[in-house]
Protein backbone atom coordinates (compact mmCIF):
# COMPACT_ATOMS: atom_id res chain seq x y z
CA UNK A 1 0.00 0.00 0.00
CA UNK A 2 1.66 3.77 -1.06
CA UNK A 3 2.28 6.10 1.78
CA UNK A 4 -0.73 8.31 1.00
CA UNK A 5 0.61 10.66 3.75
CA UNK A 6 4.38 11.37 2.54
CA UNK A 7 5.79 13.97 5.05
CA UNK A 8 2.49 15.12 6.60
CA UNK A 9 -0.30 14.01 8.58
CA UNK A 10 -3.64 14.89 8.23
CA UNK A 11 -5.72 13.94 12.05
CA UNK A 12 -8.79 14.72 13.49
CA UNK A 13 -7.33 18.03 15.23
CA UNK A 14 -5.50 19.61 12.74
CA UNK A 15 -8.13 19.09 9.74
CA UNK A 16 -11.81 17.62 11.27
CA UNK A 17 -13.38 20.39 11.94
CA UNK A 18 -12.34 21.81 8.24
CA UNK A 19 -13.72 18.20 7.09
CA UNK A 20 -16.81 18.09 8.92
CA UNK A 21 -17.54 21.82 7.70
CA UNK A 22 -17.72 21.07 4.09
CA UNK A 23 -20.11 18.18 4.89
CA UNK A 24 -22.41 19.75 7.40
CA UNK A 25 -25.51 19.76 4.99
CA UNK A 26 -24.74 15.38 4.28
CA UNK A 27 -24.61 14.99 8.19
CA UNK A 28 -27.80 17.21 8.23
CA UNK A 29 -29.23 14.82 5.96
CA UNK A 30 -28.10 11.89 8.48
CA UNK A 31 -29.99 13.32 11.38
CA UNK A 32 -33.39 13.69 8.86
CA UNK A 33 -32.79 10.08 8.12
CA UNK A 34 -32.76 9.50 11.84
CA UNK A 35 -36.06 11.04 12.24
CA UNK A 36 -37.75 9.26 9.58
CA UNK A 37 -36.51 6.01 10.81
CA UNK A 38 -37.98 6.88 13.98
CA UNK A 39 -41.50 7.33 12.55
CA UNK A 40 -41.66 4.48 9.96
CA UNK A 41 -41.25 2.52 13.66
CA UNK A 42 -43.93 3.86 15.18
CA UNK A 43 -46.61 4.12 12.44
CA UNK A 44 -48.93 0.96 12.06
CA UNK A 45 -48.05 -1.16 9.30
CA UNK A 46 -50.28 -2.13 6.90
CA UNK A 47 -52.28 -5.41 8.10
CA UNK A 48 -52.10 -7.90 5.00
CA UNK A 49 -55.01 -10.18 4.89
CA UNK A 50 -54.32 -13.21 6.47
CA UNK A 51 -57.58 -15.74 5.93
CA UNK A 52 -57.98 -19.19 7.89
CA UNK A 53 -56.21 -21.48 5.14
CA UNK A 54 -53.25 -19.07 5.17
CA UNK A 55 -52.19 -20.00 8.59
CA UNK A 56 -50.28 -23.62 7.38
CA UNK A 57 -47.25 -21.50 6.54
CA UNK A 58 -47.68 -19.68 9.70
CA UNK A 59 -47.87 -21.32 12.80
CA UNK A 60 -43.83 -21.72 13.06
CA UNK A 61 -43.31 -21.01 17.30
CA UNK A 62 -42.89 -17.48 18.95
CA UNK A 63 -39.05 -17.83 19.65
CA UNK A 64 -36.57 -14.96 20.53
CA UNK A 65 -33.93 -13.72 19.07
CA UNK A 66 -30.68 -15.47 18.22
CA UNK A 67 -29.53 -12.20 17.85
CA UNK A 68 -31.28 -9.34 19.42
CA UNK A 69 -31.95 -6.25 18.00
CA UNK A 70 -29.58 -4.23 20.14
CA UNK A 71 -26.67 -6.30 18.78
CA UNK A 72 -27.58 -5.31 14.85
CA UNK A 73 -25.83 -1.94 15.53
CA UNK A 74 -23.17 -3.46 16.99
CA UNK A 75 -22.21 -6.05 13.66
CA UNK A 76 -23.04 -3.35 11.44
CA UNK A 77 -21.59 -0.11 12.77
CA UNK A 78 -19.86 -0.16 15.87
CA UNK A 79 -17.33 -3.33 14.31
CA UNK A 80 -16.84 -1.35 11.25
CA UNK A 81 -16.22 1.74 13.09
CA UNK A 82 -13.52 0.18 15.07
CA UNK A 83 -11.47 -1.10 12.43
CA UNK A 84 -11.76 2.78 11.06
CA UNK A 85 -10.14 3.97 14.10
CA UNK A 86 -7.38 1.12 13.52
CA UNK A 87 -6.76 2.28 10.09
CA UNK A 88 -6.81 5.90 11.57
CA UNK A 89 -4.53 5.68 14.33
CA UNK A 90 -2.13 3.90 11.65
CA UNK A 91 -1.75 6.32 9.11
CA UNK A 92 -3.24 9.65 10.59
CA UNK A 93 -5.60 10.30 7.59
CA UNK A 94 -8.90 12.32 8.36
CA UNK A 95 -10.00 11.92 5.32
CA UNK A 96 -10.44 8.72 5.11
CA UNK A 97 -11.89 8.17 8.58
CA UNK A 98 -14.30 11.11 8.12
CA UNK A 99 -15.74 9.34 5.09
CA UNK A 100 -15.87 5.93 6.03
CA UNK A 101 -17.75 6.86 8.73
CA UNK A 102 -20.15 8.99 6.82
CA UNK A 103 -20.37 6.63 3.55
CA UNK A 104 -21.32 3.87 6.72
CA UNK A 105 -23.77 5.73 8.04
CA UNK A 106 -25.56 6.93 5.12
CA UNK A 107 -25.50 2.70 3.97
CA UNK A 108 -26.92 1.93 6.98
CA UNK A 109 -29.30 4.37 7.73
CA UNK A 110 -31.13 4.63 4.01
CA UNK A 111 -30.99 0.71 4.03
CA UNK A 112 -32.93 0.98 7.40
CA UNK A 113 -35.32 4.10 5.78
CA UNK A 114 -36.39 1.71 2.93
CA UNK A 115 -36.37 -1.32 4.51
CA UNK A 116 -38.76 -0.03 6.88
CA UNK A 117 -40.69 1.17 4.39
CA UNK A 118 -41.37 -1.64 2.41
CA UNK A 119 -41.94 -3.55 5.54
CA UNK A 120 -44.94 -1.06 6.67
CA UNK A 121 -46.28 -1.10 2.90
CA UNK A 122 -46.41 -4.55 2.16
CA UNK A 123 -47.39 -6.28 5.99
CA UNK A 124 -46.72 -9.53 5.04
CA UNK A 125 -47.32 -11.88 8.30
CA UNK A 126 -44.21 -13.20 9.61
CA UNK A 127 -43.93 -17.20 10.12
CA UNK A 128 -45.07 -17.51 13.62
CA UNK A 129 -47.71 -14.69 12.95
CA UNK A 130 -50.48 -17.34 14.14
CA UNK A 131 -49.31 -17.26 18.02
CA UNK A 132 -48.62 -13.81 17.53
CA UNK A 133 -52.22 -13.14 16.76
CA UNK A 134 -53.65 -16.39 18.97
CA UNK A 135 -51.72 -16.89 22.01
CA UNK A 136 -54.12 -18.90 23.45
CA UNK A 137 -54.21 -21.14 20.62
CA UNK A 138 -57.12 -21.07 19.94
CA UNK A 139 -58.08 -19.14 16.25
CA UNK A 140 -60.93 -17.04 15.33
CA UNK A 141 -61.81 -15.23 11.83
CA UNK A 142 -64.41 -12.63 10.82
CA UNK A 143 -67.32 -14.39 9.06
CA UNK A 144 -67.39 -13.99 5.25
CA UNK A 145 -70.35 -12.35 3.76
CA UNK A 146 -70.91 -12.51 0.04
CA UNK A 147 -69.92 -9.29 -1.77
CA UNK A 148 -68.78 -6.90 0.79
CA UNK A 149 -64.84 -6.57 0.84
CA UNK A 150 -64.72 -4.93 3.88
CA UNK A 151 -61.53 -5.89 5.99
CA UNK A 152 -63.73 -7.02 9.48
CA UNK A 153 -66.13 -9.00 7.35
CA UNK A 154 -64.19 -11.01 4.72
CA UNK A 155 -62.79 -13.51 6.69
CA UNK A 156 -59.61 -11.58 7.72
CA UNK A 157 -57.89 -12.85 11.58
CA UNK A 158 -59.48 -11.37 14.91
CA UNK A 159 -56.60 -11.24 16.63
CA UNK A 160 -56.71 -11.63 20.45
CA UNK A 161 -52.93 -10.93 21.15
CA UNK A 162 -51.21 -7.96 22.45
CA UNK A 163 -51.18 -5.08 20.26
CA UNK A 164 -47.29 -4.48 20.05
CA UNK A 165 -46.49 -8.11 19.55
CA UNK A 166 -49.19 -8.36 16.69
CA UNK A 167 -48.19 -5.29 14.87
CA UNK A 168 -44.31 -6.71 14.77
CA UNK A 169 -46.08 -9.50 13.29
CA UNK A 170 -47.04 -7.62 10.27
CA UNK A 171 -43.20 -6.87 9.35
CA UNK A 172 -41.32 -9.47 8.16
CA UNK A 173 -40.66 -8.25 4.49
CA UNK A 174 -37.97 -7.65 3.76
CA UNK A 175 -35.57 -8.55 6.98
CA UNK A 176 -34.20 -5.56 8.78
CA UNK A 177 -31.77 -7.61 10.82
CA UNK A 178 -30.63 -8.77 7.26
CA UNK A 179 -30.35 -6.00 5.56
CA UNK A 180 -28.83 -3.67 8.05
CA UNK A 181 -26.01 -6.23 8.46
CA UNK A 182 -25.18 -6.21 4.64
CA UNK A 183 -25.68 -2.47 4.75
CA UNK A 184 -22.93 -2.45 7.47
CA UNK A 185 -20.61 -4.93 6.91
CA UNK A 186 -20.70 -5.49 2.95
CA UNK A 187 -19.66 -1.67 3.32
CA UNK A 188 -16.82 -3.09 5.41
CA UNK A 189 -15.91 -5.82 2.82
CA UNK A 190 -15.79 -2.61 0.15
CA UNK A 191 -13.77 -0.66 2.59
CA UNK A 192 -11.12 -3.07 3.21
CA UNK A 193 -10.79 -4.79 -0.32
CA UNK A 194 -9.26 -1.28 -1.13
CA UNK A 195 -7.04 -1.23 1.69
CA UNK A 196 -5.55 -4.27 1.07
CA UNK A 197 -5.31 -3.90 -2.60
CA UNK A 198 -7.63 -6.88 -3.27
CA UNK A 199 -7.79 -6.74 -7.00
CA UNK A 200 -3.90 -5.47 -7.72
CA UNK A 201 -3.37 -8.60 -10.57
CA UNK A 202 -1.29 -10.68 -7.63
CA UNK A 203 -3.66 -13.22 -7.10
CA UNK A 204 -3.04 -13.23 -3.04
CA UNK A 205 -6.78 -15.49 -2.07
CA UNK A 206 -5.64 -14.40 1.63
CA UNK A 207 -7.18 -10.91 0.29
CA UNK A 208 -10.40 -12.29 -1.11
CA UNK A 209 -10.98 -13.96 2.42
CA UNK A 210 -10.57 -10.93 4.12
CA UNK A 211 -13.00 -9.65 2.47
CA UNK A 212 -15.17 -12.73 2.60
CA UNK A 213 -15.84 -12.68 6.31
CA UNK A 214 -17.57 -9.66 7.02
CA UNK A 215 -20.22 -11.01 4.35
CA UNK A 216 -20.15 -13.81 5.51
CA UNK A 217 -21.23 -12.64 9.52
CA UNK A 218 -24.20 -10.85 7.52
CA UNK A 219 -24.93 -13.93 6.26
CA UNK A 220 -25.17 -15.71 9.31
CA UNK A 221 -27.36 -12.69 10.57
CA UNK A 222 -29.67 -13.39 8.22
CA UNK A 223 -29.74 -17.66 8.58
CA UNK A 224 -30.66 -16.42 12.00
CA UNK A 225 -34.02 -14.81 10.90
CA UNK A 226 -34.42 -17.95 9.18
CA UNK A 227 -34.05 -20.08 11.92
CA UNK A 228 -35.79 -18.21 14.73
CA UNK A 229 -38.95 -18.24 11.91
CA UNK A 230 -38.82 -14.58 12.53
CA UNK A 231 -38.76 -14.07 8.46
CA UNK A 232 -39.74 -16.34 5.34
CA UNK A 233 -36.65 -17.22 3.67
CA UNK A 234 -37.29 -14.38 0.72
CA UNK A 235 -37.34 -11.70 2.85
CA UNK A 236 -33.55 -12.38 4.25
CA UNK A 237 -32.63 -12.97 0.58
CA UNK A 238 -34.11 -9.09 -0.33
CA UNK A 239 -32.78 -7.79 2.72
CA UNK A 240 -29.30 -8.73 1.72
CA UNK A 241 -29.67 -7.55 -1.50
CA UNK A 242 -31.01 -4.37 -0.65
CA UNK A 243 -28.79 -3.34 1.82
CA UNK A 244 -25.24 -5.16 0.05
CA UNK A 245 -26.80 -3.02 -3.24
CA UNK A 246 -26.99 0.28 -0.98
CA UNK A 247 -23.58 -0.68 0.90
CA UNK A 248 -22.06 -0.53 -3.08
CA UNK A 249 -23.68 3.26 -3.92
CA UNK A 250 -22.98 4.43 -0.46
CA UNK A 251 -19.13 3.49 -1.13
CA UNK A 252 -18.24 4.83 -4.60
CA UNK A 253 -19.58 7.93 -3.58
CA UNK A 254 -16.70 8.17 -1.38
CA UNK A 255 -14.23 6.20 -2.68
CA UNK A 256 -12.79 4.87 -6.07
CA UNK A 257 -13.03 1.37 -6.59
CA UNK A 258 -10.80 -0.81 -4.77
CA UNK A 259 -9.23 -2.07 -8.56
CA UNK A 260 -8.48 1.22 -9.18
CA UNK A 261 -5.04 2.95 -9.04
CA UNK A 262 -6.34 5.18 -6.27
CA UNK A 263 -8.54 2.18 -4.81
CA UNK A 264 -6.67 2.95 -1.43
CA UNK A 265 -7.95 6.25 -0.43
CA UNK A 266 -10.94 8.27 -0.72
CA UNK A 267 -11.86 11.13 -3.08
CA UNK A 268 -11.65 13.54 -0.87
CA UNK A 269 -7.81 13.06 -0.42
CA UNK A 270 -6.73 13.42 -4.04
CA UNK A 271 -9.17 16.23 -4.23
CA UNK A 272 -6.96 17.72 -1.32
CA UNK A 273 -3.90 17.11 -3.11
CA UNK A 274 -5.07 18.53 -6.25
CA UNK A 275 -6.23 22.14 -4.62
CA UNK A 276 -3.20 21.96 -2.37
CA UNK A 277 -0.86 21.53 -5.32
CA UNK A 278 0.23 18.12 -4.76
CA UNK A 279 -1.70 16.62 -7.48
CA UNK A 280 0.61 16.94 -10.36
CA UNK A 281 2.77 14.70 -8.37
CA UNK A 282 0.11 12.49 -7.35
CA UNK A 283 -0.92 12.53 -10.96
CA UNK A 284 2.95 11.89 -12.09
CA UNK A 285 3.43 8.72 -9.59
CA UNK A 286 0.10 7.34 -10.83
CA UNK A 287 1.49 7.68 -14.62
CA UNK A 288 5.15 6.00 -12.90
CA UNK A 289 2.51 2.75 -11.58
CA UNK A 290 0.59 2.42 -15.02
CA UNK A 291 3.92 2.58 -16.89
CA UNK A 292 5.37 -0.12 -14.65
CA UNK A 293 2.15 -2.42 -14.78
CA UNK A 294 2.38 -1.88 -18.95
CA UNK A 295 6.35 -3.02 -18.84
CA UNK A 296 5.43 -5.86 -16.38
CA UNK A 297 2.80 -7.62 -18.82
CA UNK A 298 4.99 -6.60 -21.72
CA UNK A 299 7.94 -8.73 -20.15
CA UNK A 300 5.03 -11.59 -19.31
CA UNK A 301 2.88 -11.59 -22.59
CA UNK A 302 5.55 -10.47 -25.43
CA UNK A 303 7.90 -13.24 -26.16
CA UNK A 304 10.92 -12.53 -28.16
CA UNK A 305 11.01 -13.51 -32.05
CA UNK A 306 13.96 -14.87 -33.98
CA UNK A 307 14.58 -14.92 -36.94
Amino acid sequence: MPDILGGGAHTVRSHGVAVAKIHKHDWLILLLLVVIEIGLNIIEPFHHFVGEEMMTDLKYPLKGNTIPFWAVPIIAILLPFVIFLIYYFIKKDVYDLHHAILGLLFSVLITGVITDAIKDAVGRPRPDFFWRCFPDGKPAFYPTIAGNSTANVSGDVMCSGINSVIKEGYKSFPSGHTSWSFAGLGFLAWYLSGKVRAFDRRGHVAKLCIIFLPLLVAALVGVSRVDDYWHHWQDVFAGGLLGTTIASFCYLQFFPPPYDIDGWGPHAYFQMLAESGNGNQSSATNVNHANVHQSELQSIYIQPQHG
